[in-house]
């Protein structure tokens, strides 16, 4: 699949992968930035991206700089729709204890694109029973078995 892209400067990286076989492709930072403990930016990667009807663009954590400094994607994943034609950026959080500096190149996310179905949602008098039934967040506890 080819994805056309778009650079608001010659000088901003198309999405990368970094190994062969990668499923994420790098986003690069297009700003330098600094980014307080506790606080978030949106960041500009400088390019805008056409994803294909049928597909959604995923914008993941890279998992070293979440370990290493507690910098992570705030909406993982981020969603970027077949539709969108804007400048893709990156919402970042530092839950580290220092400030995180973020300079221009720097990798800061990746991108996974894979294909999405458009269910179509209809009303139901009521749904089939499961084993787990309606049993939520925390229901099937800590320990493994």
């Amino acid at each position: 699949m080819k994805i056309p892209v778009l650079r608001s400067n010659p000088a901003h990286r198309l999405p990368r992968f970094a190994q062969p076989g990668d499923a994420g492709a790098d986003l690069v930072s297009c700003e330098a930035v600094t980014i307080a403990p506790g606080a978030r930016a949106l960041i500009a990667t400088g390019v805008a991206i056409a994803i294909p009807e049928g597909y959604g663009g995923f914008v993941l954590p890279r998992s070293g700089l979440a370990v290493r400094t507690g910098v992570t994607v705030l909406n993982a994943p981020g969603l970027i729709d077949a539709g969108y034609r804007g400048e893709v950026k990156v919402a970042l959080i530092n839950h580290g204890e220092d400030p995180f500096v973020i300079e221009v190149g720097d990798r800061i996310a990746q991108l996974v694109v894979m294909a999405v179905e458009a269910p179509v949602y209809v009303q139901a008098e009521s749904l089939e029973e499961t084993s787990r039934g309606t049993g939520g967040f925390g229901s099937t506890g800590v320990k493994a078995d």
